[in-house]
């Protein structure tokens, strides 16, 4: 009897769908997850192509969630014959439309890739919670430098901290926006990679942190780009390619490679990612150092750093002052502020010495940013910069170029005596200086310096001459780096010479010393002015 009832059961149950059947049955059925609201606001068949299949497994529920585990004694509900004749029907839910259109409102909640192929999108103005979220996600990739207080704090008055980001491992702060720019990047155009064109200290960032992400990177050079920044963009893992004779040639070319291949071409520009990046060393700053008055910053054409440090620092205490300080031959910066909108200096020349800080300014956002929470911007000449740079090597051991030495350049040209007595910290963002230019750089600043001095005189063509100026030099305790002699084309009066000498000394003071000890035994001595 109970065979016979049973048998019955299974035969009417058979003709019915799973659906109906959990419909009128309390229990849970893991085979099946009903969503009340989401089947009155739509059609299930209109939606989805249930197809009847034998043999196969039941899907259903919404996108991305775990299947629960099958609970044995659901298995009841099968009759045991039917299920070893094989009559068991079982249903499969297949999407046969978009994604992203069919599951809209049961996904509002997950966030979609986008498929974007620039960053003009992110153009919008930076918060304080943008880039704590910005420090929280590339604290693993790139360097905590370190703040010290400075020996130079004596020399001029002040406590001097250094923020020494060129410790960061391309020798540059762009590591910062750029980690965060390609970590923010979809999983789509991560795969396909990125594209440059530069040799910049932003290129050499991309080429080393895309290798690190396992993105593929591609840098595009002209063929007047120095040999030794080629090889440090392909030791970082970048595909290098030189084309065209000079920046905008390459520019061009990494545009049509970036059209036809899919590839993201990136360039240095002041999207809300970017910036967000760049503030995290103003978050750094003002935990590594208490009670700061003041921070200095590198500006020009590039004020990307000095923007969004500027918004971190400002949230965290509105009464530090920023200071931003930029040269006089490329007063950018100030053009700008003064016209309200982006300007190029026509007499910008993207010189090497100069770096990033003599570029064009490059958007509205950083400028707008800087106008709002920069206090104060001030333009340096070069002498002072290379001064810089010269105190940056004995004081702190530290080689830097232009871009990294020009916030303190303003402290040894006497630009902010406000600051006296006040605890100031400044940031050396960059260390990347082609040798021949560090050499030509330190020569050139310890003549500025009153260290490295010329001077010419005219002695008698005798035995011992020659060595009694010798003497008056080692007694004065200057040392002779270059010595020459000219007789041929002596103008003066016959068997006398011309003795060029090029002599060390400590400081200004003992140059001058020297020079009057000469002009004392030597009336005719010229003096080579710088």
């Amino acid at each position: 009897m109970n065979f016979a009832a049973q048998f019955i059961y299974f035969r009417v149950l058979k003709n019915r769908s799973p659906r109906d059947r959990y419909r009128e049955d309390e229990d849970y059925d893991p085979f099946w997850q009903r969503d009340d609201n989401k089947t009155k606001k739509q059609d299930i068949p209109a939606l989805c192509d249930l197809r009847c299949c034998k043999n196969v497994s039941i899907r259903n529920g919404l996108i991305g969630q775990k299947p629960p585990s099958i609970n044995p004694e659901r298995l009841k509900d099968f009759g045991e014959e039917d299920y070893l004749n094989g009559d068991v029907k079982s249903w499969e839910m297949k999407i046969v439309s978009q994604n992203e259109e069919l599951l809209r409102d049961a996904l509002s909640s997950i966030p979609q890739p986008s498929s974007r192929t620039s960053l003009a999108s992110c153009n919008k103005l930076i918060r304080f919670e943008d880039i704590s979220a910005a420090a929280f996600k590339i604290q693993c990739g790139v360097q905590k430098t370190p703040c010290m207080y400075s020996r130079l704090s004596k020399q001029y008055g002040m406590d001097i901290y250094l923020k020494k980001e060129f410790l960061q491992y391309t020798g540059s702060v762009k590591e910062r926006g750029v980690l965060y720019l390609l970590m923010s990047l979809p999983q789509d155009q991560q795969r396909k990679g990125v594209i440059v064109a530069s040799d910049s200290n932003f290129s050499m960032a991309v080429a080393y942190h895309a290798s690190e992400l396992r993105i593929p990177v591609f840098v595009i050079v002209s063929t007047s780009t120095a040999p030794a920044r080629v090889k440090m963009c392909r030791d970082y893992g970048a595909m290098v390619i030189s084309y065209g004779t000079t920046a905008k040639d390459s520019q061009v070319h990494a545009r049509r490679l970036a059209q036809e291949n899919g590839y993201l071409y990136l360039e240095e520009e002041d999207s809300a990612v970017y910036l967000s990046g760049l503030g995290t060393v103003g978050l750094e700053m003002y935990e590594q150092v208490p009670k700061l008055d003041a921070v200095i910053f590198p500006a020009g054409g590039h004020c990307g750093l000095l923007a969004g440090s500027a918004a971190a620092l400002k949230h965290l205490n509105p009464h530090i002052s920023i200071i931003g300080v930029e040269s006089e031959s490329f007063p950018v910066l100030q053009q700008s502020l003064k016209a309200g909108h982006p300007t190029e200096d026509q007499a910008c020349n993207n010189h090497h010495f100069y770096g990033d800080v003599s570029g064009v300014c490059f958007g509205s956002n950083s400028l707008q940013l800087t106008g709002k929470l920069v206090d104060k911007v001030v333009a340096v000449r070069e002498e002072d910069i290379l001064i810089s740079m010269l105190r940056l090597l004995e004081y702190e051991r530290a080689t830097v170029d232009a871009e990294g030495a020009i916030g303190l350049a303003a402290l040894v040209a006497g630009k902010l005596p406000e600051l006296k007595g006040k605890r100031v910290a400044v940031v050396i963002c960059s260390g990347n200086l082609e040798l021949h230019l560090l050499q030509q750089c330190i020569a050139h600043a310890l003549t500025l310096d009153n260290r490295v001095c010329r001077f010419s005189l005219v002695i008698s063509d005798c035995p011992g001459d020659m060595s009694k100026l010798l003497e008056i030099l080692a007694r004065e305790e200057a040392r002779v780096l270059d010595i020459k002699q000219e007789r041929t084309f002596v103008t003066s009066e016959l068997f006398t010479v011309e003795v060029i000498c090029t002599v060390e000394t400590r400081d200004k003071i003992h140059t001058a010393q020297l020079r009057n000890v000469l002009l004392e035994r030597y009336p005719r001595t010229v003096w080579t002015e710088r």
